[in-house]
């Protein structure tokens, strides 16, 4: 039993270590943009992007839905974009036990306006106190309820000179 343990906790530490994006292939962005083309007549483009970083063992996806259509695919180091008529525009990220995130921007024909999506403060703390169970995740709840997004994600606007700088080191999401 205790070398069982002791086989599985080396197996994680390695799996820990191992990097997954440059298992899949994808696009980069300047690639991408010479394929697509700029936005068609009366629409804009919105790209999110979530930065590299550790993405836990499963990186799982940040979904999230663009003026109710769902976006999936979100992970560590990807980015995904989407054309839209211009005018109004809302992100929305639910999660249970967690709230809602509600982001409403604007978008101009022709425009391209870059995102990015990051774990929330709230979410980000509750996960953090994961491992003192219901009461620990009661009382973080409590500790959090004055946050201003009580949701999932943040989603924060990039500059476009930062967001083409960041993005160049993404790949389009599958």
């Amino acid at each position: 039993m205790l070398l069982r343990g002791l086989v599985l906790l080396v197996a994680a530490v390695f799996l820990c270590g191992c990097e997954t994006t440059t298992a899949r292939s994808g696009r980069d962005y300047s690639e991408t943009l010479r394929k697509i083309g700029p936005p068609k007549a009366g629409q804009a483009r919105i790209v999110v992007v979530r930065e590299k970083g550790f993405g836990g063992i499963t990186d799982p996806d940040f979904p999230f839905a663009l003026d109710g259509v769902p976006i999936r695919g979100l992970k560590t180091g990807t980015y995904v974009y989407a054309d839209r008529p211009a005018g109004q525009h809302q992100f929305v990220a639910e999660e249970v036990g967690l709230g809602t995130t509600r982001v409403d921007f604007s978008a101009q024909s022709g425009q391209t306006i870059f995102f990015v999506a990051r774990m929330s403060e709230r979410k980000t703390a509750v996960i953090a106190n994961a491992s003192t169970g219901l009461l620990g995740y009661g009382l973080t709840l409590a500790m959090t309820a004055g946050y201003k997004n009580q949701g999932p994600l943040d989603f924060m606007q990039l500059e476009e000179t930062a967001a083409r700088t960041t993005i160049a080191e993404l790949r389009l999401a599958e």
